[in-house]
């Protein structure tokens, strides 16, 4: 999920473990314990059919359309919404090993950027891993999102509807135009953003990269201070999407906490790594045993959990017929 996620290697059942018995001592000291077990334990499900409620908000301008003749490889797709290009980079050795992996994505259509919520459902505290929901929603190439469902704070607009409006941080837009900036989530409004054309945001951080140059101070940067958070510095596995152009972005899963094979980056190297992909703006994702890379049925990389982790939301791009 988001900065717990990305200090511990523990299974996710091994977090929530730890969150129960900090709820239980709080409980035991007169604390707010039921609270923090109804916030951060169980589901809450504010819409229950995400893809109804989508579809009755959509237009006939913005309707996601369908892709047809798509090509599939081992290490790539085409089709006349998207050409996906997957590489895998390995560098250094010994304990200083790097290994991560590389979505080279370009677009005829922005709108093929889509996120899905697991469960098919909006609210708290609801996850899947990013394949299943990938596999639920068609997807050929998947990558978990900024888990907006463990925090109630930040801008959550996706496939061009407005889910949450509480702005907090810098937050990342993509727009129907095929742009996609940083900006301040405290700023402006969700509305005001979809009037603009925002397709979808995402709400974690932080930038990475602006104006082709590492941003500063990103070694420092605290996405929440939530119950049971943590710092996300350190080497640790990574999630992170960049631009290169309108329509040309780059997606980076970086593996982590496995010597000889991945050891992770810190926030500067991941970073780094996104300058030299080429892209002018980058933006980090949630990361830890969270990040994933799927592509046609298969979970591309190796989690640092010894498998997938539940997470809230992906981004995806649809495959033949979807």
């Amino acid at each position: 999920m988001d900065t717990a996620h990305d200090t511990f290697s523990r299974p996710r059942r091994r977090r929530r473990l730890l969150i129960a018995s900090a709820v239980v001592a709080s409980l035991a000291l007169g604390g707010g314990g039921v609270w923090a077990a109804d916030r951060y334990l169980v589901e809450h499900v504010a819409i229950s059919d995400v893809s109804s409620y989508e579809a009755a908000q959509s237009t006939t301008d913005d309707a996601i359309t369908t892709t047809t003749n798509g090509e599939t490889t081992d290490t790539s797709y085409t089709s006349d919404q998207a050409d996906i290009a997957l590489s895998t980079v390995t560098a250094g050795t010994g304990s200083d090993t790097v290994t991560y992996y590389v979505a080279d994505v370009t677009l005829t259509d922005a709108t093929a950027l889509r996120s899905a919520f697991a469960g098919d459902a909006y609210g708290t505290n609801i996850t899947e891993t990013t394949s299943d929901i990938a596999a639920a929603s068609d997807a050929i190439f998947a990558i978990n999102g900024d888990y907006y469902g463990f925090r109630d704070t930040g801008i959550v607009i996706r496939n061009g509807v407005v889910y949450r409006d509480e702005g907090a941080r810098d937050g990342l837009a993509f727009y129907a135009d095929g742009r996609v900036e940083v900006y301040d989530e405290t700023a402006t409004t969700a509305e005001e953003l979809v009037a603009d054309g925002v397709w979808n945001t995402l709400s974690f951080g932080p930038a990475l990269v602006a104006d082709g140059s590492v941003v500063d101070g990103i070694e420092d940067v605290e996405v929440d201070t939530n119950f049971g958070n943590h710092s996300i510095q350190g080497e640790q596995p990574r999630t992170a999407v960049g631009v290169i152009d309108d329509n040309h972005l780059v997606f980076v899963v970086v593996d982590g906490r496995d010597e000889g094979y991945s050891r992770g980056v810190t926030m500067t190297e991941l970073a780094d790594i996104m300058v030299s992909l080429g892209a002018t703006t980058a933006y980090n994702l949630d990361g830890g045993g969270s990040s994933t890379l799927y592509f046609d049925g298969e979970v591309v990389n190796r989690p640092s959990n010894g498998g997938e982790r539940g997470t809230s939301d992906i981004l995806y791009i649809a495959g033949n017929g979807s």
